[in-house]
């Protein structure tokens, strides 16, 4: 299975040389870190159609990064040079393939954090302290690639909820018998042998499984060793006593 490569616009301003050789390092370290980063230096020699290779990056691209200099807030709220045609792009139905979700604005300025007018409410990342560009760069990278650092945890059990209002599903009767005979088994062992428990139960290996899953789903066991052997949980055993399925 191919893994397609995120396609990154570089929108910035031309401040300085230094600012430029900052902008075509980042697009390198981009470019080695599986991204297909897009800027002018990379793509355009004299004589080229500087707008349409602006329309055309900016409708291909996954993600639009705006580098947001002092000059660059500047010309784009005026309008001015490729930074004004950009922005007059992103803002206008010329191009109504761009999503303005995908645009990212990162922060390089001396003082006060200022954004222009049509990105200020959007999350920003700032570059503004050499100290802090590596754990900013993994950032960008991870949400370049949607990849964020913390995965959202699914939602829990609630924990006020009393353990004997929760419901089996299928057979109660059997899964009651199932957990009964499990938790009696292992007593205060670490785990029974399950083939043990499903002929104390008269009922196939595979019907066993069944029922060990049934419980496992609702967190009362959990099958160890390629389910060859089943352990009660806490939760399990705590079901078991409200219900009076031991003693």
């Amino acid at each position: 299975m191919s893994i397609r490569v995120p396609k990154v616009f570089i929108s910035y301003s031309h401040d300085s040389q230094d600012h430029k050789k900052w902008v075509l390092e980042l697009a390198i370290r981009f470019r080695n870190n599986g991204i297909d980063a897009i800027i002018d230096q990379f793509e355009l020699k004299a004589g080229d159609d500087v707008p349409h290779f602006m329309e055309t990056n900016l409708a291909l691209a996954d993600k639009i990064v705006m580098v947001c200099t002092e000059r660059y807030v500047e010309k784009a709220n005026n309008g001015e040079g490729g930074v004004g045609y950009e922005k007059m792009i992103i803002t206008s139905n010329l191009l109504k393939r761009i999503d303005e979700n995908k645009v990212i604005p990162i922060i390089r300025q001396k003082g006060e954090i200022n954004l222009p007018t049509f990105l200020k409410s959007k999350l920003y990342i700032n570059f503004s302290k050499n100290d802090d560009f590596e754990y900013n760069y993994d950032d960008i990278v991870r949400n370049i690639h949607n990849t964020p650092l913390f995965e959202k945890p699914p939602v829990g059990n609630n924990p006020f909820l009393p353990v004997a209002k929760e419901s089996l599903d299928g057979d109660i009767k059997l899964l009651h018998d199932a957990l009964r005979e499990i938790a009696q088994s292992q007593g205060v062992g670490d785990f029974v042998n399950s083939s043990n428990i499903a002929s104390q139960l008269d009922v196939s290996k595979i019907m066993f499984r069944v029922i060990g899953t049934k419980l496992e789903n609702l967190g009362y066991v959990k099958w160890l060793s390629g389910n060859n052997y089943i352990q009660v949980t806490d939760k399990g055993v705590m079901y078991a006593f409200e219900n009076q399925l031991i003693k």
